[in-house]
């Protein structure tokens, strides 16, 4: 079972939290990040085009939330190089009956754990720790004129961000996403529950 956050959560469907194997010996380890067989095998059915990297300095970086609206809306594959972040999904789709409830889940560069998160939901992270590498891979490619977010802190969502008494690290824009209620989602229920990320696939 993977480490997830407790909070305004479902508890099975889209939102997957995987775990590849490592294969290690005297020398260190070695492991395969990416399997389109294998994340078929788990339930992912996207395609991926372009791959992300970002770089915090600072533990309690703030990233979030964030998606893009279509005909560019797309889905992520997260995962932690460095440190470790708390990462965050939140169901967007019209009709769902998980409509603004999220999950999340502990993501370390040590435990190489990855979330997919599928189109239709806000994605966010937190950083735990300093000095934290991201990369993700995203089926769609940066669209800035579909970019739109959500308020990282709206009391609606109630995300439980496990922040340093100084607060977060946020860029201006992050700091100005509108809250859920002033938000006019593109996406529908597509009869997948919104999932807590507790099972690996392996």
């Amino acid at each position: 079972m993977g480490e997830a956050a407790m909070g305004r959560r479902a508890t099975n469907g889209p939102v997957i939290l995987l775990a590849p194997k490592r294969h290690g010996d005297a020398r260190g380890w070695f492991m395969e990040t990416w399997s389109e067989a294998w994340a078929t095998s788990c339930g992912i059915e996207a395609r991926f085009v372009q791959d992300n990297q970002s770089f915090s300095e600072a533990a309690g970086t703030v990233r979030g939330l964030h998606l893009q609206r279509p005909p560019h809306a797309q889905a992520k594959l997260v995962r932690c190089l460095r440190g470790a972040i708390l990462d965050y999904a939140v169901d967007l789709r019209r009709g769902s009956p998980t409509y603004g409830r999220w999950t999340a889940a502990r993501l370390t560069a040590e435990g190489a754990e990855q979330l997919f998160v599928p189109v239709g939901f806000a994605h966010g992270f937190v950083t735990l720790s300093e000095a934290t590498e991201v990369a993700y891979k995203v089926s769609d490619v940066h669209a800035p004129d579909c970019e739109t977010g959500l308020a990282w802190d709206d009391p609606t969502l109630g995300l439980d961000w496990p922040l340093p008494e100084t607060g977060p690290v946020l860029s201006a824009r992050d700091r100005a996403w509108p809250p859920l209620t002033a938000f006019d989602t593109p996406f529908a229920y597509d009869e997948t529950p919104l999932a807590a990320p507790g099972e690996r696939m392996n």
